[in-house]
């Protein structure tokens, strides 16, 4: 198998049969073989029923329904598993991604060599709002991961086949999978302009609180992939250095008091000065970080993931 499309659905009943035979034609034109794989994402229209209309006129059309809504990463986590195409390419449902640049993103794997290619609506059709908040966005998610790509959200993106089966997408993560693969060792990644359209049907199923959402993921993703399997690195170094500080802070006034008796001065308490209850708050904070640090080790080490490397070849295996 050639190809295999992996596309979530959700409340887009109106362009199913539109974009499944546009993707036809283009495969068909490519001499490329294919797959569809539609994932209902818990759709409460008849999306469901246009999946399966369109399975009985072409048997490369395949589906899975969803019993509830879970969301954009989960439905691409499930046509990544059942993928079979040499390239996997995902797309958006509501025909605002082209078909037409199919051919060119499968070149780009298979000729060029990249592992994962993104696309870049480079002429957005989306509100002001949109476009300038997505600009920010994306200048920060090359800022943190350093994967010099201009729309790390592009539902139009081409992998290979090994990549998919190599990363594993739950929540919101799916606008970092090129992230996600790079940590994974898949570091040739590409960038193709693509062709945005205005929506034809429906309306957008995204508000602004994706924006809020995606820098928390952005968050949790370097998190994970900086300290995932070493999580003593980040807490352990944060926590002693916060414990020897308000130390210093503590031995600092416990010597101001010492000197102060040898001259026989009037000796404040060391409770009267606030850098006492500061130095107390810090080292208590920095005890409970590296506790946390701790305490992750112990789940790593507990963790069935703990072992679990990703060979790129094997000889006389």
């Amino acid at each position: 198998m050639d190809l295999t499309l992996v596309i979530p659905v959700y409340n887009e009943e109106e362009s199913i049969q539109e974009l499944a035979e546009w993707i036809k034609r283009v495969c068909i034109s490519g001499s490329l073989s294919y797959e569809i794989i539609f994932i209902d994402d818990g759709s409460s229209d008849s999306s469901w029923q246009k999946i399966y209309l369109q399975s009985e006129k072409d048997n490369f059309v395949k589906g899975f329904r969803f019993r509830r809504n879970y969301g954009k990463a989960a439905a691409l986590h499930t046509g990544f598993t059942n993928a079979t195409g040499d390239v996997v390419i995902t797309m958006d449902s509501d025909l605002q991604d082209s078909p037409d640049e199919i051919p060119d993103l499968v070149r780009m794997i298979r000729e060029d060599g990249f592992d994962i290619v993104s696309g870049w609506k480079k002429k957005r059709f989306d509100p002001f709002i949109k476009r300038t908040t997505s600009r920010f966005y994306n200048l920060t998610a090359r800022w943190a991961s350093g994967i010099k790509l201009h729309d790390f959200n592009c539902g139009l993106k081409a992998y290979r086949n090994e990549v998919v089966k190599s990363i594993e997408i739950y929540g919101e993560m799916h606008r970092y999978i090129p992230m996600l693969a790079k940590e994974a060792g898949f570091k040739k990644i590409g960038e193709k302009v693509v062709q945005h359209s205005a929506r034809k049907y429906g309306v957008t199923k995204y508000g602004l609180d994706r924006f809020i959402k995606g820098y928390l993921d952005l968050l949790t993703i370097g998190f994970i992939t900086r300290f995932g399997k070493n999580p003593m690195h980040l807490f352990g170094f944060l926590g002693t250095i916060m414990f020897i500080t308000g130390f210093v802070m503590a031995g600092y006034l416990g010597i101001r008091k010492l000197v102060f008796i040898n001259q026989n001065l009037r000796v404040p308490l060391v409770t009267d000065s606030p850098y006492f209850f500061i130095a107390l708050t810090v080292m208590v904070i920095g005890t409970l970080l590296f506790m946390t640090g701790f305490l992750g080790e112990l789940l790593n080490r507990n963790s069935s993931e703990r072992n679990n490397y990703l060979l790129k070849d094997r000889i006389n295996i």
